[in-house]
């Protein structure tokens, strides 16, 4: 295989990084189709691209066309099941952003759908391809702080962009989903076992009745007696904040930040710097990383580093936050999700 070419569904925000990485920043990809229900939309990528790609409406036109090898998705959250599922059927390689799926059945599907076809799979979970994240789970997992006790994780939006617009129980979906990924990535082969959420509308108290929830918190117990907090707030004034800490018996590890760079000012007004305001900013490399990984594993056949399996624990904490919210209480995952 010379080039893997590489169908792009959703033009939007995501969608557009993903196409000019794939098109200008990975050697062994080339973008082969975009495609975009909203009129002229795959278009206009493809013409900011200056790539000569195949434009579609319908994802399904993309999914099917033969001379695809690999399909990025990111369309809207609800979409990404029906897409993947598509594509494993195939014979793509899928490469999906958080979250691969928005409720249980879909995930079992998918990982079902993955085990019987041995279609490779990567979720756009971008922390673990994060150079700070990536080494903290080393040391984790070479035992330099003995055994994870307590872990953090959080995720704050730098503006609440769109509120009135923001599907019920996104705060859980996608954005602490990230961080319920990463928990267990820096708690490495632990499982959760209990699950305790609360979660409200302090940014805009007047959307709550609407269903937007902009602030919340988690507590994870997981089997290994390990305790974790995830917690989320769609607008952190100073910047976009993404951070973790582990503790463990023999230290501590943390990773994430919000600097922009490693300048720092030193003036009368004190000592201050910059924070990134903006994820594709914060985590630029990251995200570019995620699909050089993906597009090598399926190239030389390897298993990809965030995979179905990872995004249906993930998903577990969410929907099991989810009903910890609605019932004000405590879920445990092997009375409430795992099946």
């Amino acid at each position: 295989m010379n080039k893997l070419n590489v169908g792009l569904i959703g033009a939007g925000r995501m969608g557009a990084f993903h196409g000019e990485t794939i098109a200008h920043r990975l050697l062994q990809a080339n973008l082969y189709a975009i495609s975009d229900p909203v009129p002229g939309a795959a278009e206009r990528l493809i013409s900011q691209l200056d790539e000569n790609s195949i434009a579609y409406i319908d994802p399904m036109e993309l999914i099917q066309d033969s001379s695809i090898d690999a399909v990025v998705i990111a369309s809207p959250a609800r979409t990404h099941a029906s897409n993947i599922l598509a594509a494993i059927k195939q014979g793509k390689a899928v490469f999906c952003e958080k979250p691969m799926a928005v409720n249980l059945k879909e995930a079992n599907d998918i990982v079902q759908a993955i085990d019987e076809s041995n279609i490779l799979m990567q979720v756009g979970f971008n922390r673990r391809f994060d150079k700070g994240f990536k080494a903290a789970h080393a040391e984790i997992t070479s035992g330099k702080i003995g055994t994870p006790q307590l872990l953090k994780s959080t995720t704050r939006d730098p503006k609440l962009m769109r509120a009135e617009s923001i599907p019920e129980w996104t705060i859980f979906l996608e954005t602490l989903i990230h961080d319920f990924d990463t928990l267990m990535y820096l708690n490495p082969g632990a499982k959760p076992i209990e699950v305790y959420a609360a979660a409200d509308a302090l940014i805009r108290p007047d959307l709550k009745e609407s269903g937007l929830l902009d602030t919340a918190i988690v507590t994870i117990k997981f089997d290994n007696g390990a305790l974790a907090t995830a917690e989320a707030n769609f607008q952190a004034v100073y910047g976009y904040d993404i951070r973790a800490e582990v503790f463990g018996s023999e230290g501590m590890i943390t990773a994430g930040g919000i600097r922009k760079s490693s300048m720092t000012r030193y003036n009368h007004n004190g000592v201050s710097f910059d924070t990134s305001r903006y994820d594709q900013d914060l985590l630029f490399d990251a995200y570019v990383d995620e699909l050089r990984s993906f597009v090598d594993c399926v190239i030389h056949n390897k298993p990809t580093l965030a995979t179905s399996e990872d995004a249906r624990w993930a998903l577990k904490i969410a929907l099991a936050s989810i009903e910890s919210v609605k019932n004000n209480c405590p879920i445990k995952l092997d009375h409430f999700v795992l099946v």
